[in-house]
């Protein structure tokens, strides 16, 4: 008995069907992983949430704001941008899950579109920091933060902090092509911390022995950190530096660099992967 395999399309618009389609399959895919194992992501959902609270009411108390202000207001757009980043490991945890278990390899023998695989990927893990950002958000009004912007102002902030999430996706998952063993996954979901608490996102650069504080203001989360809070009328820190007083420009223009370096990195390492 012989097995008929459809025919691939040819045209540009049945192409970019066929690939929207695929594309959906496998986030439908990813979507159902989350009913069968939610104890992996109610986890990833409660991190960020732990983290604030431990900051905001443990360590609180001992924090200075720049210029004034309620420090748990000060907090949390930094912890909306670390729940971006935590959203890496992951990422990068889904992706080398599928390669090592040959899932991936066996998707890429089938007549679908090369580019579902990591579309849906992408997809997936979108929709899981909407819900994730919409926790956190929930919790940080019970602490009483809110944001004082209008209501473009507050869309925007969301917009950035999705778009950084968005290019931090394709990080991820090429690093995820990457990764042979459970050993660089772990290695990855380490430095999230080192990379993300060396920004301004829970003290002031300022504070910092200078060299420091000058690598901390040019982190590209600080960019997305710095322009969030002045979106939401949140307390902040007034830098002088350039990079600073230019933070919703480069909150704009570090993800896209960061899209154009890893996507044709990561469509690169999928077509040529070999195990």
């Amino acid at each position: 008995m012989s097995i008929a395999i459809p025919d691939l399309p040819t045209g540009p618009l049945s192409r970019l069907r066929w690939a929207l389609a695929d594309g959906w399959t496998i986030t439908l895919r990813g979507l159902t992983h989350w009913t069968r194992e939610p104890g992996t992501v109610i986890s990833g959902m409660l991190f960020p949430v732990m983290m604030v609270l431990m900051f905001g009411y443990f360590f609180g108390g001992a924090m200075q704001v720049p210029g004034g202000g309620d420090y748990r207001e000060f907090l949390l757009p930094g912890m909306f941008v670390m729940t971006m980043v935590f959203g890496v490991g992951e990422t990068v945890t889904a992706v080398a899950a599928d390669k090592n278990r040959g899932v991936t390899s066996r998707f890429r023998a089938m007549p679908m579109a090369p580019s579902a695989v990591l579309v849906g990927r992408c997809v997936t893990d979108m929709l899981n920091t909407v819900l994730a950002l919409a926790v956190l958000f929930g919790v940080g009004l019970l602490m009483g933060w809110s944001a004082h912007g209008t209501t473009g102002q507050t869309l925007f902030a969301v917009g950035l902090l999705l778009l950084l999430r968005f290019a931090l996706t394709w990080v991820g998952m090429y690093l995820g092509l990457l990764m042979k063993g459970p050993e660089g996954i772990t290695m990855v979901q380490t430095l999230e911390f080192p990379v993300g608490f060396l920004t301004s996102a829970f003290v002031a650069p300022a504070t910092m022995p200078g060299w420091l504080g000058t690598i901390a203001e040019w982190n590209p989360l600080s960019s997305t950190v710095t322009a969030t809070r002045e979106l939401f009328g949140n307390p902040g820190w007034a830098g002088d530096s350039w990079i600073t007083q230019n933070a919703t420009l480069m909150a704009l223009v570090w993800p896209v660099v960061l899209f154009a370096v890893f996507f044709p990195l990561a469509v690169r390492r999928f077509r040529h992967l070999t195990a």
